[in-house]
């Protein structure tokens, strides 16, 4: 039978989601734990992978096993082991051809990042912090060059294995709010995917803009794949995986 999970964590602890030697992953927590419930080996295959110290919201994965546990109690026979930064949301049972990373037709990304005098504790692990404040209505301008479908060549970090670096963005969304202590930024990306980095490089660059930098560098990296025309690569922990759409709901009326 095949399952799949949706799972949340936080990224800080972990060198990303892909399995390696002398690392801790979330694909080898999950992977021992599995061993623990089904008493074998049980690979776990993630809709992507997530880089170290990113964070996700809720990520799809897979695995097949031979169990009488209902799928839909499988998530708290995976929460009994876990340790307290990884959670099972939700388990379901799929068909056994369903492949969760093929079938993926979107994924939702958030970069956070705030601005304060003093560098908050609290924000510290989930945002990046800005020397400045921003303007959002010149990062929305700059953020629409960006929708559609086009070459990121110049948004992807050296090292991507990717076949191809063309890809489709459906939207982006920046939002500001501001407290007591500080004003929080988020820039939400949803695509059909995306490359190394390519989220915090879109990130870094927007947040560039609203600094003041003009927006030909997008234009002209988008028509040149020049990686250093575009902004640095924004730190990890402002990252987070929200969700991966598909076209059947997997775990019924759950968010997804």
């Amino acid at each position: 039978m095949k399952y799949v999970l949706g799972v949340s964590y936080d990224g800080t602890e972990f060198a990303g989601w892909q399995l390696q030697k002398n690392a801790r992953t979330v694909q080898g927590v999950l992977q021992e734990a599995a061993f623990v419930i089904f008493r074998k080996e049980t690979k776990i295959r993630g809709s992507g992978r997530t880089d170290a110290g990113v964070h996700a919201l809720f990520q799809v994965c897979e695995f097949e096993a031979e169990t009488s546990v209902p799928a839909e109690k499988i998530r708290d026979c995976f929460n009994r082991i876990l340790p307290c930064d990884v959670s099972v949301l939700v388990s379901a049972e799929v068909p056994d051809g369903f492949d969760c990373t093929r079938a993926a037709r979107k994924k939702t990304y958030a970069y956070r990042a705030y601005f304060s005098e003093c560098a908050l504790p609290l924000c510290e692990r989930y945002e990046a912090r800005l020397q400045c404040r921003v303007d959002t209505e010149r990062m929305k301008k700059a953020a629409g060059l960006l929708v559609g479908r086009h070459d990121f060549k110049a948004f992807s970090a050296t090292g991507s294995s990717a076949k191809t670096s063309e890809r489709e963005i459906t939207s982006i969304v920046v939002r500001e709010r501001a407290d007591g202590n500080a004003v929080h930024y988020e820039i939400e990306v949803c695509g059909n995917g995306f490359l190394y980095n390519m989220v915090r490089i879109i990130a870094g660059e927007l947040f560039a803009i609203g600094s003041g930098k003009g927006d030909g560098a997008v234009r002209e990296a988008l028509e040149t794949g020049k990686r250093n025309l575009l902004a640095k690569t924004m730190p990890a922990k402002g990252l987070v995986l929200l969700n991966t759409q598909y076209d059947t709901l997997l775990f019924g009326d759950n968010k997804e």
